[in-house]
């Protein structure tokens, strides 16, 4: 799939999701909306036939028409007028038997108001089981009503549940189709990279390998010449050509061989105590025997007398390698790299401060990933199979230990490994 037609993709699919849950926000406000007014009548009419049954009970149900029994103070709130003086266990009664004749089956609080105290009275709570029990809750006084009382509702989300409960299956069911779409994107995007990344590695180590081949097969057979046997010194020369490439292309199956290895079993450590002010400039001394080192100026500097640590030399040799040949592979100018060694509070610091071409922040996190490597285009002026930072990270994760990679202010790169004492 090309890079295009995926992007056109990711952004239909975007305007679709964002369109469905649009269209379902709008549906569930309607609904919700739908529910409220539901709910108020519901809640007005059972009031109401509160109010006439207080009247008929007093026989003065005549009065009715003259007044409005209810008046609603909130979306949970009410007052209801009566007119005539109020029975509490009646009242009670009478709310719990025309609510539920309603579908109103929640708690509810009410209070009744006293014309001697001018006030009203302790608001009760009554549960859906029927108990009682006192609640803090104060409606507010209306100047007009001289008999009347107060329903207050404290929590209508089960109400709500059953009215819209369609509707979450269908958001929940929504969203679960989502994350599962979101996922297959996210796993072919995922193999796309895998396969760009495998696709560059097959192709830098066809390279590396056919060179080294390429020269081996040349310098073959111009030996293959007995001529040459006149020509000690080119004889010399061809001999050290296959000589050297040999020890290339040993070097890069040696490396995929090693991955294989790390990718079949855990890394097993071989620990031991590690002076690193010692062995950082013993690791310096085989670097600058190594091509890559030949041209490289490599600064020590540490105010520590001792640094000791637990670590596998081995493998931490060959971290410190990988980390020194990269800073001078990438580096377009006269290599200049300075180790520095700093004491923190509950560990060591060991920085790599170099003066390459750098790195981009964005792509920071996935150097360390096998295979990867920063995208320059169609400029492949150093050669590489993405394997020697996923190697240092494989080794620091074995030990414990952390590494991150910064900007180097004067230009480049810092690698800072961090060693728990």
């Amino acid at each position: 799939m090309k890079g295009k037609a995926l992007k056109y993709i990711i952004i239909l699919a975007t305007v679709s999701i964002v369109g469905v849950f649009l269209v379902q926000f709008a549906f569930i406000r309607s609904s919700y909306n739908l529910s409220e007014t539901q709910f108020q009548e519901s809640a007005s009419v059972a009031l109401k036939e509160v109010a006439w049954q207080i009247m008929l009970a007093t026989g003065t149900t005549e009065n009715f028409d003259s007044i409005t029994p209810v008046e609603m103070i909130s979306n949970n709130t009410y007052l209801v007028n009566v007119g005539v003086g109020i029975d509490k266990e009646l009242l009670k009664q009478n709310l719990t038997t025309q609510l539920k004749r309603h579908d109103i089956y929640f708690d509810y609080e009410f209070s009744i108001y006293s014309p001697g105290q001018e006030q009203m009275d302790e608001t009760t709570l009554v549960r859906m089981d029927e108990n009682e029990e006192p609640s803090d809750f104060e409606f507010p006084l209306n100047e007009q009503y001289t008999n009347y009382f107060g329903i207050h509702f404290p929590d209508r989300s089960s109400y709500f549940f059953n009215q819209l409960s369609i509707w979450y299956f269908l958001t929940a069911l929504l969203m679960l189709v989502i994350f599962f779409f979101g996922y297959t994107l996210w796993v072919i995007i995922r193999q796309r990279q895998l396969s760009e990344i495998q696709k560059n590695f097959i192709n830098n180590l066809t390279h590396e390998l056919k060179t080294p081949i390429s020269s081996i097969a040349l310098a073959a057979n111009v030996i293959n010449d007995e001529k040459i046997l006149k020509s000690p010194e080119r004889l010399f020369n061809y001999t050290h050509i296959i000589q050297e490439q040999t020890t290339r292309l040993s070097k890069n199956v040696e490396k995929v061989l090693n991955l294989a290895s790390i990718e079949k079993s855990r890394i097993l450590l071989s620990l031991e105590e590690v002076d690193v002010i010692e062995f950082i400039h013993e690791a310096n001394e085989h670097f600058k025997e190594s091509k890559a080192g030949q041209n490289a100026n490599v600064k020590i500097e540490t105010k520590l007398t001792e640094c000791i640590v637990r670590a596998d030399r081995f493998h931490f040799a060959n971290l410190v390698s990988n980390i020194l040949e990269n800073a001078a592979k990438y580096c377009d100018k006269e290599p200049e790299i300075k180790i520095e060694l700093l004491k923190k509070q509950h560990a060591y610091e060991l920085n790599f401060i170099d003066n390459g071409i750098g790195i981009p922040r964005e792509h920071r996190k996935q150097i360390f990933k096998k295979f990867y490597r920063v995208p320059t285009g169609n400029v492949h002026n150093v050669k590489g199979f993405g394997l020697g930072l996923d190697y240092v990270y494989k080794i620091v994760k074995a030990h414990y230990w952390r590494i991150k990679v910064n900007d180097n202010p004067k230009g480049g790169s810092i690698f800072s490994l961090t060693i728990p004492k």
